[in-house]
């Protein structure tokens, strides 16, 4: 997951889905916030057995393992789409080729609803990437803060939201909001009061959605799965390899650099389907019961 959230267009939360932990993260998530919630009320009694039925060792792990990749592997991924953007998009492209097929395969049937979702969302999400022909911010570009503390509160109750859901990154959540360079003024800046309203709106955003988002699965299950198939869907543009990888959103027909680039999308989307096969075989997850749907 941490090596997901590296790449403009790929998410952590596909690669939990993949690995069938998706409802056991959100749910855990959810009780968090829940937890947060009781505390700030005063509900100190709720707040101790909500914390108690969050699953820490689990969370913790997986937790580990995401800062653990990152550290250890960013500099490596962005160091390859730097020198090897075509071939590094083909197999990211791969790899969500991978995922969207096992979803489809999660899906308990088909309706009409499910492919609307996935139709509908697809394309909006599509179009809405399109707003952007590049998913990088200039060499040159300032980064400073000129923008006020609740913009950036806002800025991170949005972009927290792609660490949970597939299809999308939250960095480039934030360089489609045009806050990329913010941050990392304030960041270098140590400007604190506004980096602590961007944590706040992190914190407020998870919690909100988070919640949201377990509702949905618990009582819509099959539509939930839906949407996100159409955000993956979506977000191949970012990740489609011609002409210039994740560098851009513009798309054009494969060219000079092809075969290559061919195989590592057969590659990619095979890797996640074995990496399914031994999840299915290995890894047992308590799925969230339908109400609804």
């Amino acid at each position: 997951m941490g090596s997901a959230d590296i790449v403009p267009g790929v998410s952590g939360g596909t690669v939990a889905l993949v690995l069938g932990i998706y409802d056991q993260l959100i749910r855990n998530i959810s009780q968090g916030a829940h937890g947060l919630k009781q505390l700030l009320t005063g509900d100190v009694a709720g707040f101790v057995d909500t914390f108690k039925r969050i699953e820490w060792v689990w969370l913790l792990t997986l937790l580990a393992g995401i800062f653990a990749a990152i550290l250890a592997l960013s500099s490596v991924i962005e160091t390859l789409l730097h020198d090897q953007p075509i071939r590094m998009s083909a197999l990211f492209f791969g790899l969500i080729l991978g995922s969207i097929w096992v979803a489809l395969r999660m899906l308990d049937k088909v309706d009409g609803v499910s492919v609307a979702l996935m139709l509908g969302i697809g394309a909006t999400m599509f179009l809405l990437l399109g707003l952007r022909s590049d998913t990088e911010v200039a060499d040159n570009a300032v980064e400073a803060v000129t923008k006020s503390w609740w913009v950036f509160f806002l800025a991170g109750a949005i972009a927290i939201c792609a660490m949970i859901l597939p299809g999308i990154s939250g960095s480039f959540i934030l360089v489609m909001l045009g806050m990329y360079t913010e941050v990392l003024g304030a960041v270098n800046d140590r400007d604190i009061a506004v980096l602590v309203a961007f944590m706040l709106g992190c914190v407020v955003g998870l919690a909100l959605f988070s919640t949201l988002l377990n509702w949905l699965l618990e009582h819509y299950h099959r539509w939930v799965l839906a949407a996100m198939i159409g955000l993956m869907l979506g977000s191949t543009r970012v990740l489609w390899p011609w002409p210039n990888g994740t560098n851009t959103t513009t798309m054009t027909l494969p060219r000079d650099d092809v075969a290559v680039p061919l195989l590592l999308i057969v590659v990619g989307a095979a890797l996640v389907v074995i990496v399914d096969l031994l999840a299915v075989r290995f890894v047992h997850v308590e799925p969230l019961h339908e109400h609804d749907t």
